[in-house]
C-alpha cells in the first residue's frame, strides 16, 4: 500500500499514460526544455500519440524498442509503402511522421529522411488503449521479435509456419479450450452422481482412450506415410515428423500408465467410498465447484493491480539525462531502483495469501458439513459462512502460512535465476550443487504447502493458531501416515487420471479437427496450446475435489477419537467413510504392511476441545 501510494504521488504519471519522444517531451501537453537536447521543451498539445520510427527494432538485452520516438497527431491506419505516401499521409491527415526539424514537403527531397523519417514500409499502426502508443497490427513484425526471443530456433520459416498454424486454426483452438472447459464441468457432476462406479468408469475410460488415441496416432502417421509422395510440402513433412514424435510419447506413456495401474489395482476399489462422501459433499455444497473462478478472478484483479502500480513505480524518481546518441532517457537514481524488489515480494506473498484463503475457504465450508449431524440443519451458504469465518478470525493464520512459502519461494527463485545466467559459465560440480538445492527447495515447499492446506482445516476445525493447527496437523498426519498415504497416492491418482482423460480426450478432438487442415496448418503449436489449457482447467477443477478428500480424512480423525458410536457419543461421520477405511486396514494387513499399524486407533490433534 505505501509502495502504491508513493509510487502514484511521486511518478510521472503522464508520461506513463500518455508517453513521451526521443528528445524527453510528453506528448499531449506543453513541455519545459531540457538542457542540451534540441527539440526538447516543445509544445504537444495536438500531437498525443507515441510512434516509433522503427517499432520491430528490439533490444531484448536492455528491453527497449530501440527507435526514435515522436509524438504524432494520428496513426497510420494503413501501410504507407513509400516516402512518397507518408508525405501524402502528413499532409491530408496533418500527422508528421518525420521528426520535428523536417517539414512534410521535405520528405521526398532532404538527404536526411533516410535517417529521420521512418523505416518503409511503414506497418499498419493502432493506438493502444489509455496508453496513447502506436502499435503494429500485423503479426509479422511480432514474428519477428518472436524469433530474437526464441534463440534455438535456428530456421526463421519454422517459425514463421509455427505463428501461421496457430492464426489459421485459432477457431479450433478456441473450440477445443471450451471443449476442455465443458468436459471438466461434465466430470465434477459424474463425480456428484455416480461416484460409486466413478473409479472403474473412469478406468475403463483412460484405458480405452490411451489405447485409442495411441492407435489413432499410428494409424495416421502410416496413413500419411504411404500417401506421402515426392511433391509433399514442407508442411506436410513437419505433421509427418510429429505425428512420429506424438505416437512414440503416447506408447512410452500407455505403458507407464499401465505399469502403474497394474500395481495400484488392488487400492482402487479403496478410493470408491471416499470419493462417495466428497461426492455427497459437492451435493450439499455445489458453490464449491465454482470456488477456482473466484480465486483467478481475484489473482487477476490482484495481478493487474500489481503490473500498474509497478508501472508506475518504474517512473518514480526518474530524471531526463541526454545520452550519447543526443537523445534523452530518463534513469532512476539512489535507492528507489531497489523498491521493486520489495513490490516482487509482494507479489508472491499475496498470490500466496489469495490462494490460502481459497483453501481455509473450502475447508470451513467441509467442516461445517462434516460436523453437522442433521445435513438439513446446514447453513443457507456454508461457503459464505466460511468466508465469514476467515474475515473475522482467520487472516492471519492465512498470512502466516502464505508468509512462510514466500520464504522458501525466493530463495529458489533467486537461485533459478542465478542458474539460468550462469548457464553454460559454471562447472559441471556448481551446475549440479545449484540444481539440487533447487530441487531440495521445491521438495520442501511442496511438503510445507501440504501441511499448510492440512494446518487451515485444523485451525478450522479448533479454532487455534497457525502454529499450534501446524503442529497438530503434522502429529495427525505422522500418526496415520499409512492411511494418509493410502487416501492420497489413490485419490490423487484417480484424480489425475480424471486429468489425463479431459487432456487426452481434447487433444484427440484437436487430432481429428486438425487433420483436415493437414496440408496447410502445422499442428505442433496449436495441439501443444490446447492440452495445456485442458490439462490447467482439469487441475483448476480438480484440485477442488482433492482438498475435499483432505479435509474430510482430517475432519474423521478428530470424529473417531472423541466418539466410538455408543449412545451419546455417535459419529458424526458418513457410515461409508468407516467401511473405507476399514477396508484399507484389512487390505493392508493381507499385503503384510499393516503389521506394525494392527491395532493402532486414528488420533486425533493434539489439543483438539469437546463440543
Amino acid at each position: 500500500g505505501f509502495i502504491c501510494g508513493f509510487s502514484i504521488a511521486t511518478g510521472a504519471a503522464a508520461r506513463l499514460l500518455s508517453g513521451y519522444d526521443s528528445y524527453g517531451n510528453i506528448c499531449g501537453q506543453k513541455n519545459v526544455k531540457v538542457e542540451g537536447i534540441v527539440n526538447s521543451g516543445l509544445d504537444l498539445t495536438h500531437k498525443k500519440y507515441v510512434f516509433f520510427l522503427d517499432p520491430c527494432n528490439i533490444d531484448l538485452v536492455h528491453q527497449k524498442i530501440k527507435s526514435i520516438a515522436l509524438c504524432v497527431s494520428a496513426c497510420p491506419r494503413k501501410e504507407l509503402k513509400t516516402l512518397a505516401d507518408v508525405q501524402k499521409f502528413a499532409e491530408t491527415n496533418g500527422s508528421t511522421l518525420c521528426s520535428y526539424e523536417l517539414q512534410p514537403s521535405e520528405y521526398t527531397t532532404d538527404p536526411r529522411a533516410a535517417k529521420l523519417c521512418p523505416k518503409y514500409p511503414v506497418p499498419e499502426s493502432a493506438p493502444i488503449p489509455f496508453f496513447h502508443r502506436c502499435a503494429p497490427v500485423n503479426i509479422s513484425c511480432y514474428a519477428k521479435f518472436a524469433e530474437a526471443l526464441i534463440t534455438f530456433v535456428s530456421d526463421s520459416s519454422v517459425l514463421h509456419r509455427l505463428i501461421s498454424g496457430v492464426m489459421t486454426s485459432k477457431e479450433i483452438i478456441m473450440g477445443l479450450c471450451l471443449l476442455s472447459l465443458v468436459l471438466s464441468m461434465i466430470l465434477m457432476v459424474i463425480i456428484r452422481y455416480i461416484s460409486r462406479v466413478l473409479v472403474w468408469i473412469l478406468t475403463v475410460l483412460v484405458i480405452l482412450g490411451s489405447l485409442g488415441g495411441t492407435g489413432v496416432l499410428w494409424w495416421l502417421y502410416a496413413k500419411q506415410r504411404m500417401s506421402a509422395g515426392a511433391l509433399e510440402t514442407q508442411i506436410a513433412k513437419d505433421n509427418l515428423q510429429a505425428l512420429l514424435i506424438y505416437a512414440i510419447a503416447a506408447t512410452v506413456f500407455t505403458v507407464i500408465l499401465f505399469l502403474i495401474m497394474l500395481i495400484m489395482r488392488k487400492r482402487v476399489a479403496l478410493t470408491i467410498a471416499l470419493f462417495h462422501v466428497a461426492g455427497k459433499v459437492f451435493i450439499h455444497l455445489p458453490l464449491l465447484v465454482f470456488q477456482p473462478f473466484w480465486t483467478f478472478f481475484v489473482l487477476i484483479l490482484f495481478w493487474t493491480y500489481w503490473i500498474t502500480v509497478l508501472l508506475f513505480l518504474g517512473t518514480t524518481g526518474k530524471h531526463p539525462v541526454p545520452n550519447e546518441e543526443g537523445f534523452v532517457e530518463f534513469r532512476m537514481a539512489g535507492p528507489l531502483k531497489y523498491m521493486w524488489w520489495y513490490h516482487v515480494v509482494g507479489l508472491i506473498w499475496i498470490s500466496e495469501f489469495i490462494l490460502a484463503c481459497q483453501q481455509m475457504t473450502v475447508a470451513g465450508a467441509v467442516v461445517t458439513y462434516y460436523f453437522t449431524r442433521e445435513k438439513r440443519n446446514l447453513p443457507f451458504t456454508p461457503i459464505l459462512a466460511s468466508v465469514n469465518r476467515l474475515v473475522c478470525y482467520h487472516l492471519g493464520t492465512v498470512a502466516k502460512g502464505s508468509f512462510i512459502i514466500t520464504l522458501v519461494k525466493i530463495p529458489r527463485m533467486i537461485l533459478m535465476y542465478i542458474h539460468t545466467q550462469l548457464k553454460g559459465k559454471e562447472n559441471a560440480c556448481a551446475r549440479c550443487m545449484l540444481k539440487a538445492c533447487i530441487c531440495c527447495l521445491w521438495c520442501l515447499e511442496k511438503c510445507l504447502t501440504y501441511l499448510n492446506q492440512n494446518a487451515y482445516t485444523a485451525t478450522a476445525i479448533n479454532s487455534t493458531n497457525f502454529c499450534t493447527s501446524a503442529k497438530d496437523a503434522f502429529v495427525i498426519l505422522v500418526e496415520n501416515a499409512l492411511r494418509v498415504a493410502a487416501i492420497n497416492t489413490v485419490g490423487d491418482f484417480m484424480l489425475f487420471l480424471g486429468k489425463v482423460l479431459i487432456v487426452c480426450s481434447t487433444g484427440l478432438a484437436g487430432i481429428m479437427l486438425l487433420n483436415y487442415q493437414r496440408d496447410y496448418t502445422i499442428w505442433v503449436l496449436p495441439l501443444i496450446i490446447v492440452c495445456l489449457f485442458a490439462f490447467l482447467v482439469a487441475h483448476c477443477f480438480l484440485s477442488i475435489y482433492e482438498m475435499v478428500v483432505d479435509v474430510l480424512f482430517l475432519c474423521f480423525a478428530i470424529d473417531t477419537k472423541y466418539n466410538d458410536g455408543s449412545p451419546g457419543r455417535e459419529f458424526y461421520m458418513d457410515k461409508v467413510l468407516m467401511e473405507f477405511v476399514e477396508n484399507s486396514k484389512k487390505s493392508m494387513k493381507e499385503a503384510g504392511r499393516g503389521g506394525g499399524a494392527e491395532g493402532r486407533e486414528l488420533k486425533p490433534m493434539v489439543g483438539a476441545d469437546e463440543e
